[in-house]
């Protein structure tokens, strides 16, 4: 073994290490938000029955029973691989395509909650509704951890057909 072993391997380890981490973060990242995105798609299709929509009104020939205000947030966190990925494509410019699945994802899952309150609250539709997201951030500089909350809003109603 000559004296230049010991400076490769810890080269080596320098490189390999952090490359590894980012792969590593990178493939469980991955697998993660494949299942969660299967999980919502398993339970929209629970939630077939139930509709959501934007209009402010109602189908004539529908008279409401009852009517509340419905909500559903959730907070999602952006990985490490997602913000290293992001943070490399700012530097020329246009769409951030790692964190537009994280809303996507968000967005979804937040009209998923409302949709379960809804049905525990034994509302037929949920007319009306809106998403907020706000930007969620904790720390200092670089160090700085970010997440968005996002909230889904409606009126849940119960609805029973004119005679």
């Amino acid at each position: 073994m000559n004296d230049s072993s010991p400076e490769l391997i810890e080269g080596l380890i320098q490189i390999g290490l952090p490359l590894f981490l980012i792969i590593l973060a990178k493939i469980t990242g991955m697998i993660l938000e494949k299942a969660h995105f299967r999980s919502i798609v398993e339970r929209e299709a629970e939630f077939q029955d139930l509709p959501v929509t934007n209009l402010k009104t109602l189908p004539q020939d529908q008279e409401i029973e009852g009517a509340w205000l419905c909500t559903g947030s959730v907070v999602v966190g952006s990985d490490y691989f997602k913000r290293f990925a992001a943070g490399l494509k700012t530097l020329i410019g246009g769409r951030l395509r790692a964190f537009e699945t994280l809303l996507e994802r968000g967005r979804r899952e937040a009209i998923l909650r409302l949709k379960e309150e809804a049905r525990r609250q034994g509302a037929t539709m949920v007319i009306n509704v809106r998403l907020e997201t706000s930007s969620i951030s904790q720390g200092r500089g670089k160090q700085t951890f970010a997440s968005s909350e996002i909230v889904a809003y409606g009126t849940a109603i119960r609805t029973a057909e004119k005679n």
